[in-house]
């Protein structure tokens, strides 16, 4: 048994045997994966946060349809909105540049069922941009205090059975072994608290960013059909419009 001296996290990793190297090796390639998530993550939401709001203020001081067009055939389009819109553009050219309804399935019905499947098709996509490695920070939450705690249970069964077997069951033999054993249960703990917190505030933005992106799809869509904003002038027609578009019909 090491003096009270020598115990601790270094001991720790000198007494214990594969199992336990193997869990301490896990925990490790969990905090790695999720922190480099977080930084990764965090860095895109606050960039396409920033280019988001660029475009946005691009968009509605533009003169015309044709000029956002233009911007975004120099620009590459890096972000949720200008994506949209870009793809929203070029089907609105498509279907007024060929006789739709007569070739495929993809082209049937008027340009408002077209135009909602191709802004829906965008924005699932975006949804999914914006919710990858979502998953693993979930994951990574929910299961490494339980990792920890195995690791633990494993030490102090493994404490247990080197003082058994020493016949030195005193206090002082059996506090230092089982405090160190209880470092992995700390270690889950630190690596799961940063994951569920990221995980947690990243769900909050994306549900942010998707709000806006739903919303700014019923300006562009009643702009592309009827060349009226929401809100403007032909409110009554454009608010239906709007409506018939987040439930997925016609326009």
């Amino acid at each position: 048994m090491a003096p009270a001296g020598e115990l601790g996290f270094s001991n720790f990793l000198s007494q214990t045997d594969t199992v336990g190297k193997l869990v301490l090796f896990l925990l490790l390639a969990m905090s790695i994966a999720s922190w480099y998530l977080i930084v990764a993550k965090a860095i895109q939401l606050l960039g396409a946060r920033r280019r988001g709001a660029r475009f946005l203020g691009m968009f509605w001081d533009a003169p015309s349809l044709q000029s956002v067009a233009s911007h975004l055939e120099q620009h590459a389009q890096d972000e949720p909105f200008s994506h949209l819109t870009s793809q929203a553009i070029a089907a609105n050219r498509h279907y007024r540049g060929h006789d739709a309804g007569q070739s495929r399935l993809n082209d049937a019905g008027s340009i408002g069922e077209f135009l909602t499947r191709a802004m829906r098709r965008v924005i699932d996509d975006e949804t999914s941009r914006l919710e990858s490695g979502l998953t693993v920070l979930a994951s990574v939450g929910s299961t490494a205090p339980f990792v920890g705690l195995f690791g633990t249970v494993w030490g102090v069964y493994h404490a247990l059975v080197a003082i058994g077997m020493s016949g030195q069951g005193t206090l002082d033999k059996v506090a230092g072994p089982v405090g160190e054993a209880l470092i992995m249960t700390a270690l889950g703990l630190a690596v799961a608290v940063p994951a569920v917190l990221a995980y947690n505030t990243m769900v909050r933005a994306n549900r942010v960013t998707l709000s806006k992106l739903d919303s700014f799809a019923h300006d562009l869509f009643a702009l592309l059909t009827t060349g009226t904003r929401v809100g403007s002038g032909a409110a009554e027609v454009t608010t239906q419009t709007g409506a018939r578009f987040a439930n997925g019909e016609a326009g």
